[in-house]
């Protein structure tokens, strides 16, 4: 029996010329104004013109299959789509029903929320029933061995030439604060891989911040990590680490929202500014995502 695997991601512009087609996507449909894309637009050019996430979950599919092959070799072929850009969610699926039994589908983030998550598996399910096969949707893996053991290691390294006065903030994506009262997981998740990790790295001194809440009428979840750098600025704090625990690669989140716009905020309270290295396709996270889905 063959096990199709989809993985999945947001997705990106494929160049600067994509840029309004993909906002206007994530607007659902509606097209930003001229100085929303504008803004968007010195986002992108900031950190070089291009996101690198494309590239980044070409190679963390790879891996994937690598890890799968060596495991339990031709019993997985993996496919990747992305809610937001070429390949699309459903011509991955497509493309994985059409030679495979069954299917599995993970997104590339470890936290389940029915805001994120759960709308990359309802259009994975969707996609699946029209193509008739079954699939079967990983809701979160966030505190998988393997995947805490690596983030574990990046912040040891990354704490390394730092004095005990570092404060490391683990991060992910904001969500809106109305998941709170829906019971969503994902606050607590977030919590629960912070707790994880910094018990394996041996970490006392931390908290849990959010970024790139995206700038809409309703409160989003906080606090944001710049208010939390000036906290720990604050508390006597003279370094920082930020571990986004709720990434796997680099892309415009890391790039900008943390090594520009969260750098420049620690840097203005004279706090010394640490990101702990991206995993993007660490063999450890590519074992671990296999580990996730052979026990589907």
């Amino acid at each position: 029996m063959t096990t199709g695997v989809v993985l999945m991601s947001y997705g990106s512009p494929s160049g600067p010329e994509d840029l309004e087609r993909y906002y206007t996507d994530i607007r659902r449909g509606r097209p930003p104004s001229p100085e929303q894309l504008d803004e968007l637009r010195a986002r992108y050019e900031a950190i070089g013109g291009i996101s690198p996430l494309a590239e980044r979950t070409r190679a963390q599919a790879a891996g994937v299959q690598r890890a799968l092959d060596a495991a339990a070799p031709g019993r997985f072929r993996v496919w990747s789509g992305a809610k937001h850009s070429a390949p699309s969610i459903e011509d991955a699926v497509a493309e994985a029903a059409a030679g495979a039994d069954r299917l599995v589908a993970l997104v590339l983030a470890p936290h389940y929320s029915a805001l994120s998550v759960g709308e990359y598996m309802e259009r994975a399910e969707a996609a699946a029933h029209g193509a008739g096969v079954e699939v079967r949707g990983v809701r979160s893996w966030h505190l998988e061995a393997g995947f805490v053991g690596a983030l574990a290691d990046r912040l040891t390294s990354a704490l390394a030439p730092l004095s005990g006065e570092a404060h490391t903030l683990f991060t992910a994506h904001s969500l809106p604060s109305r998941l709170v009262g829906m019971g969503d997981p994902y606050p607590d998740q977030l919590a629960e891989t912070a707790a994880a990790v910094a018990a394996r790295a041996g970490v006392s001194r931390w908290s849990v911040a959010w970024q790139s809440a995206a700038r809409t009428p309703e409160p989003w979840l906080g606090p944001d990590v710049v208010e939390a750098i000036g906290a720990a600025a604050d508390e006597g704090a003279r370094a920082v680490v930020v571990c986004p625990a709720g990434f796997t690669s680099d892309h415009l989140e890391i790039l900008y929202d943390l090594d520009v716009v969260a750098r420049e905020a620690a840097e203005k309270r004279g706090l010394r500014f640490v990101r702990t290295a991206s995993l993007n396709d660490d063999p450890a996270l590519c074992q671990a995502l296999a580990r996730v889905i052979m026990g589907q």
